[in-house]
């Protein structure tokens, strides 16, 4: 298992890996995953036997993201590192690659002071929910979405 920086040859596998969990994310262009972005802090992938397992995508204070969840913790803090999504495909669940991508993630949001993130509650994503308990993750707010959905805004002090 390996976490590196996503490369442009990424692109194409981690598109096909939101797609196949875009009911539990949301959608994903092409462009936000660009070299050049300034609106992504960190995009890593996580590799297992020369695939690309996973993908995590998070922002820093001020960034240009337009994400009413990123937009509510920024309002709220001053730094921060907000995980926006993670994704794991199906065959490499339960297999050490989210808490992997977490380690690295934190450590760099330790620089911040926190990572914040949101999980769903409605619909409840509890596998989720639990994971981020694990961790240490507090519940910090609520928040409905414009479309009905309901998410819970979550915090790790670091």
């Amino acid at each position: 298992m390996k976490i590196r920086p996503l490369a442009d040859a990424d692109v194409d596998a981690v598109l096909e890996l939101n797609e196949r969990s875009v009911e539990a994310t949301s959608p994903l262009e092409a462009s936000a995953l660009a070299a050049d972005s300034s609106i992504v802090a960190q995009a890593l992938v996580c590799e297992v036997d020369g695939r690309v397992a996973a993908f995590a995508l998070a922002h820093a204070p001020q960034s240009a993201y337009r994400s009413v969840n990123y937009r509510w913790h920024s309002e709220r803090f001053d730094d921060f590192l907000y995980l926006d999504r993670i994704v794991v495909g199906a065959e490499f669940r339960r297999r050490g690659v989210a808490t992997a991508l977490y380690d690295v993630l934190e450590t760099v949001a330790a620089e911040h002071g926190r990572m914040v993130c949101e999980v769903n509650s409605q619909p409840p994503n509890e596998a989720s929910l639990t994971f981020h308990r694990g961790r240490g993750y507090l519940q910090i707010g609520h928040l409905e979405q414009p479309d009905g959905h309901q998410v819970v805004m979550l915090e790790k002090p670091l």
